[in-house]
């Protein structure tokens, strides 16, 4: 019984231990927004840099919507769970970029969620129209 006794601990351990480390959220994969727009994200390196493609639902242009490159960076300090990020998007049929920032959550259900705040900046043809190109 007493050899027994070790055994027993690590067993509950190994069962108990999952349940003490937090889920990592990760940024890598397909993304969609409750408004359709989806993106996808390409491996995030190890400095923390990520390349990908954003596919929007909405403009407000009259163009033809295509998938636009984005570039980003995940803050990669000690492998943080749920980590903050930004990224930038060249729109391909607009003349605007947009900025996201955000971070990444495991919710209580364990699914990855994206809360992002954004910027887009919009060509204007004069200074004098500056204060219309920024939403």
């Amino acid at each position: 019984m007493v050899q027994a006794t070790p055994f027993l601990l690590l067993l509950s351990l190994a069962l108990v231990a999952p349940g003490l480390s937090a889920e990592k959220c990760v940024l890598t994969g397909t993304w969609t927004n409750d408004l359709g727009s989806n993106m996808t994200i390409e491996a995030v390196n190890g400095l923390g840099n990520f390349a990908g493609t954003y596919h929007t639902a909405v403009t407000a242009t009259m163009n033809k919507i295509q998938r636009s490159p984005l570039q980003g960076s995940q803050h990669h300090v000690n492998q943080k769970s749920q980590p903050t990020f930004g990224f930038t998007v060249n729109w391909s049929f607009s003349d605007s970029i947009t900025v996201f920032t955000g971070q990444c959550f495991v919710d209580e259900a364990g699914r990855e969620v994206l809360k992002t705040m954004w910027l887009l900046r919009s060509w204007v043809n004069n200074l004098k129209d500056d204060w219309k190109a920024t939403r």
